[in-house]
């Protein structure tokens, strides 16, 4: 009889110690996270990871020019960048040539000038023959500065470019609603101290702004 009141004893401790245990390091089933909680959290997470339609149009300018206006399906905008892309292009070719000309024929006066190692004068452009070594170094320079004012015109319009393309897709995702209206409200502030009115403009689908009262 003993050895059954232990028995039992044993169980019923053994019995607390489980449900003490569970309560202690369990969660209740309620605070358990459902799967479709789970999956929309995920879900969540990934569309706010997701790059906007405005950086995707920028990178893909930075790429390639006129990527980001493709994407845009503002097929129109691809000739005008390519067109202005080929400016600074042309001018940095043509002003390359020349200093190219210049240099080599300012080098041949300079060497005939001083007499050390006279170079002959054949390889030098007809029309630069006449010009003097001092003439000849001041065009140099100059075809030396627009070579490098050509390749800072195509940095800045291959970032015009990249920026068209940001605002661009950032606006064709901007609704503006056809009915634009504006409308005259009284305005009464509380406790009926003042009182005035308040002009509200709709220019969004189901959006409106109220400016505030002129009294």
């Amino acid at each position: 009889m003993r050895n059954v009141f232990r028995l039992c004893i044993l169980v019923i401790g053994l019995s607390f110690g489980q449900q003490a245990f569970a309560h202690q390091f369990l969660l209740p089933a309620d605070t358990i996270p459902a799967k479709d909680s789970l999956k929309k959290s995920v879900t969540d997470t990934a569309k706010k990871k997701e790059r906007k339609p405005q950086g995707k149009a920028a990178i893909r300018s930075a790429i390639i020019p006129g990527w980001g206006q493709a994407y845009n399906k503002r097929y129109w905008k691809i000739p005008i960048v390519y067109g202005a892309l080929a400016i600074p292009v042309y001018t940095f070719t043509y002003n390359k040539s020349w200093y190219d000309k210049t240099r080599e024929a300012y080098r041949i006066k300079l060497y005939n000038d001083t007499a050390t190692v006279p170079l002959p004068e054949d390889n030098i452009d007809p029309q630069l023959q006449p010009l003097s070594s001092g003439s000849l170094k001041i065009y140099r320079d100059e075809f030396r500065q627009n070579m490098d004012f050509s390749v800072l015109a195509f940095l800045v319009l291959w970032g015009l470019q990249v920026a068209d393309a940001a605002v661009d897709a950032h606006l064709k995702g901007f609704n503006v609603s056809d009915d634009l209206s504006m409308k005259v409200k009284p305005w009464v502030a509380p406790g009926g101290r003042s009182n005035g009115v308040s002009l509200v403009f709709n220019w969004r689908e189901s959006k409106s702004r109220t400016v505030l009262p002129s009294y």
